[in-house]
This record gives structure tokens, sequence and C-alpha cells, in this order.
């Protein structure tokens, strides 16, 4: 038993308290109640997923700060709270999580690792004895209506976070995508930034990196080769893109390109990974004009975005992809990672 300074709080007819609980502590308390697989009131969590549990117990172990509240529905009987104080046992499945099951999940797997983990303070709101229909619209609530950040600005705020918190693959991705969007390059204008004027035509922030990401993490492809550093990659893909580019000559910033659309980017990125890369590693060269040798584009066969359309999101950068593959031909060079 621990007691907590707490601050009630009414909102409408809900009331619930606000408190600060040490990660131990919470987990010890906290459970997840899944919906349709637990019989019991108030069960309205999915199925954990363990990939969100390994990277939020991957940022509570580089020291990331948990500032919003994990919302708790309190089965154990009533709260006892006096003096400005609530008491909190340390009984199991004490308190049913509402919101917040991958973090206290990603918490308790941190604490296995490091036991300092567990004096992290955690904010937390509980609500006592709610009903499965409580539950479950408070859960709707802040599942739809209290939406997180867009993609795109979580991967902008990279650039400005500290690097000890965010994930080097994709600050590595963004580091990138920075560079071939920059001034003459082949993405210059067409890469969306969050908040930008909305237009026709672009590829959003979050669509870039997640798709260059997966070459550049530690260990990927490009790892692999040997073509590690950061200015290598930003040559590399800038050379594969701008060798795209030049194929098409005045029309690149035709708004018909599809490449200037997120399944051509993607689909880009696709064969550049599955094709590409080998070729470039046969010839020794990462080099533009080995690029452009290796793809036969002309102006009767260029790839348009209404080709595509209609298409669903897989559909599309599959089409993409394969319509690379039938360009594609092969030859010979000599020198390694000539950029």
């Amino acid at each position: 038993m621990a007691d907590y300074p707490y601050i009630p709080v009414k909102q409408g007819d809900d009331e619930f308290i606000l408190t600060a609980i040490p990660a131990e502590h919470l987990v010890k308390i906290a459970y997840a109640a899944v919906r349709r697989q637990d019989e019991e009131e108030g069960a309205v969590q999915r199925i954990l997923n363990n990939s969100r549990i390994s990277g939020i117990r991957d940022f509570a172990l580089k020291g990331g700060d948990f500032p919003a509240s994990i919302v708790l529905n309190w089965v154990k009987g009533p709260l006892r709270k006096q003096n400005g104080k609530v008491s909190v046992g340390e009984g199991d499945r004490s308190a049913q999580i509402i919101d917040g099951q991958h973090r206290v999940a990603g918490l308790q797997a941190a604490i296995e690792e490091d036991n300092k983990v567990g004096r992290i303070v955690v904010p937390v709101a509980i609500y006592e004895n709610l009903d499965t229909p409580k539950s479950a619209r408070i859960f709707i609530s802040i599942n739809t209506e209290q939406r997180p950040a867009p993609k795109s600005l979580v991967f902008d705020l990279y650039g400005v976070a500290g690097t000890d918190l965010v994930d080097p693959g994709a600050l590595r991705a963004g580091d990138i995508v920075s560079f071939i969007s920059g001034p003459d390059q082949p993405y210059e204008g067409w890469i969306k930034l969050p908040n930008a004027k909305r237009q026709r035509g672009g590829v959003a922030l979050s669509t870039a990196v997640s798709a260059i990401k997966p070459l550049v993490e530690e260990k990927a492809i490009l790892d692999q080769i040997g073509a590690i550093e950061l200015e290598l990659q930003k040559q590399i893909f800038s050379n594969y893109f701008s060798a795209l580019a030049d194929k098409y000559g005045k029309y690149w910033s035709d708004r018909n390109n599809a490449f200037l659309y997120a399944s051509g980017f993607i689909g880009a990125v696709e064969f550049f990974r599955t094709k590409m890369i080998d070729y470039c590693r046969v010839t020794d060269s990462f080099e533009k004009e080995t690029m452009s040798e290796a793809l036969e584009l002309s102006s009767s066969n260029l790839i348009f975005q209404s080709e595509v359309k209609g298409r669903g999101g897989s559909d599309a950068v599959t089409y993409i992809r394969e319509r690379l593959q039938e360009a594609f031909v092969g030859k010979t060079g000599k020198q390694r990672f000539k950029v």
C-alpha cells in the first residue's frame, strides 16, 4: 500500500482522479482486459502488439519521457482517499487499463532489463468500477477524437529531438529525404512537409521516410554491402532518382508523373531494393549513369499516374515496381561504390 497526492476531476457526469505513480508500482496493479477474450466488465482492450512493446521498452531504457496519463479503471473496491492522498494497494489485476496498455507493457519489459526504470513517475487518471459501456465510451473517445500527431510531423520533429531518443533508421532516412528534396535535386518542391499548403501531387514526408528507412537501418541492405556513411547513402539515392528524372526530362515535373505520388515513390524504392542494388553491386558502380543505362525508359514507355488511378495502395506500388522491372536491362562495370 502506498499513498499518493491526487486531484479530483469532474467532467460532465464522470469523475476520476489524477495522480502520479512510480512505474514499478503501476505495472503491478494494471492489466489489460481484452475485448471478446476476457469475460469481465470493462474489457475493451485489443491484443497487444509485440513490436510496439519493444519500441516503448527501448524508448524507456534510453530515458524517454512519459507525460501522457495512463487511464485506469479501478476494479478492486472503492479507493481510500483522505487528506488529499489516495491509497493504492499492490494487488495484481487491481486496475484495468483503458488507455496505455502498450506503455505499461513496454515499461514492464524495460524494468526487467534495468530496474532503475521502475523509478520513473508516470501520470495516471483513475476511474472507479466502470462498466463495459462506460469504459468503451472513454476508450473510443481517446482513440478517435484525441488522435495522435500526424506521422509526417513526428518524422519532421526527429530533426530537432535529442538523437538518443529517436529511431536512428528514421533519422537517417529523414536526412536522405531532406537531401533529395533540396535545391537542384529530383524531389525539390515535391516532398510535402507537415502543415504545408495543400497541393496536387507530391510525396508526404512520412511516406518517403518510411519507404527508405528499411534500406538504411543498421544491418539493412546498404549496411550489408558496405555503403554505411550518410553522405554515400545520400548520393546513392540522389543518383537513382536523378536517373529517373533524366529519363522523364521535361515531364518529370508534370503532375501526371507517377513518381511524384506515394505509390510511385514507394514502388521506385522497392525496385531499387529488389533489383537495382544487386545490379550496382555486380557492376561495382552506383553512379547515375550506371543506373540510367540499366533502365530503358523513353517517351514511349514512361510511367504515368493515370495508369495507377483507381488501384489500391499496394496494388499501385506493385504495378510501378513491375513496370520498372520490365524496363530493366543489365550491363557490366568496374569500380566499387563509384558515386
